[in-house]
């Protein structure tokens, strides 16, 4: 029986693998960092019978926390800024993302096999130990057959194995347990939820239909307990949840882009990403949100915003150079952001190799907390 369930499980990744395009290779250390996140949301990864965000939709809550299994590709994304009663500061990244093999808007008929799968679920799972300097993080693959992964959307549930987001009375919690470090947090919603791009549609590139729907939750307050290395911790401190969900969504031309999530202490947060071109110059795909601490919010064009890089690390695992340090000018604002990592090595060398961590906002204004993340770097 072991060894069926072993065969099963090699099975499983084995689609993930086929679906994504990455080398068969379990083995983190001896990782070829075969497998760019750009490539998943290029136009030619997209296959035509996927639905395509091409015009603003009305966004339906809670429904739309659900799943989107018509698109290709989506993402649950929670990120936060926790501290405990004694200073000691964490960082914390979950996300649950969905690739689908082929294209379903509903499952009316039972599978002939309850292994067989028409999406592929990847989680990442990460925790930023400030004070010791450390960044833990975790890949995981597994299809949607047999339970072990998916979503759904009544009742508001995303999981992959023992990885779990899921609704309670006016908060969601999310449970994670990997190697000696778990969450077990409480998210409480402080704003309403906020549509980015038009009216939620993101373009991202250029063409009809590459672009995302999008929106965002910026202030959520978070309680619970988070434990490394079966230390355990009560933390509190805020989150943030982007959702996602796209089939194509980057042109050819396009090879990254830079995501800032920024909560200030005067109760505005700032959303805004920069997509790169070959050139590794922001393009004008680039877009923002500014929400208001009454939950109001602001668009932000790409002639809104400046991003300067102040300071560059390289990665020793990888070899890949990053922007490390960052000055951000806020022209609708007249607000200047030093954004800065807590620690410098919050990379993923994972099948998909990106930098993504916990940072301080310092301003003369406001200062505050938040999250980058920085993808398309190097040679993945």
């Amino acid at each position: 029986m072991k060894k069926l369930i072993i065969v099963l499980f090699s099975l499983a990744f084995l689609a993930a693998a086929i679906t994504l395009g990455v080398k068969q290779n379990t083995q983190h250390k001896d990782n070829d960092f075969s497998a760019n996140p750009v490539d998943l949301l290029k136009t030619e990864s997209s296959p035509d019978h996927f639905s395509r965000a091409i015009h603003p939709r009305k966004f339906i809550f809670p429904d739309d926390n659900g799943p989107h299994n018509g698109f290709q590709t989506e993402w649950w994304y929670y990120t936060g800024n926790l501290s405990a009663p004694d200073g000691r500061r964490f960082g914390y990244q979950f996300t649950l993302f969905r690739r689908a093999m082929t294209a379903s808007s509903g499952d009316k008929e039972p599978p002939a096999s309850t292994w067989r799968t028409r999406h592929v679920f990847i989680g990442h799972l990460a925790v930023t130990d400030v004070d010791k300097d450390t960044f833990y993080h975790f890949e995981r693959f597994s299809r949607e057959g047999a339970g072990l992964a998916g979503a759904t959307s009544k009742p508001y549930r995303v999981w992959l194995e023992n990885w779990v987001v899921r609704e309670e009375t006016d908060a969601v919690r999310i449970t994670a347990v990997e190697n000696g470090l778990s969450l077990e947090l409480i998210l409480s919603p402080e704003k309403p939820h906020v549509l980015n791009g038009k009216d939620g549609l993101s373009q991202k590139g250029p063409g009809v239909g590459n672009a995302s729907y999008y929106f965002s939750q910026t202030r959520l307050a978070t309680t619970g307990k988070i434990t490394v290395n079966d230390d355990n911790f009560s933390v509190k401190g805020f989150s943030w949840l982007d959702r996602e969900w796209s089939t194509s969504a980057l042109g050819p031309e396009q090879t990254g882009w830079d995501w800032f999530a920024l909560q200030l202490n005067d109760g505005r947060d700032i959303m805004l990403y920069q997509i790169r071109d070959k050139d590794n110059r922001g393009d004008e795909y680039s877009s923002g949100t500014i929400i208001l601490p009454d939950g109001g919010s602001q668009p932000l064009g790409p002639e809104d915003f400046v991003i300067d890089i102040l300071d560059e690390w390289r990665s020793r695992e990888t070899g890949v150079e990053y922007p490390i340090k960052w000055k951000l000018a806020i022209k609708p604002l007249g607000l200047e952001l030093v954004v800065t990592p807590l620690i410098k090595d919050q990379e993923h060398t994972n099948r998909l190799v990106y930098w993504e961590g916990a940072v301080k906002v310092d301003s003369d204004h406001a200062g505050g907390y938040g999250y980058v993340e920085l993808v398309g770097y190097g040679e993945s």
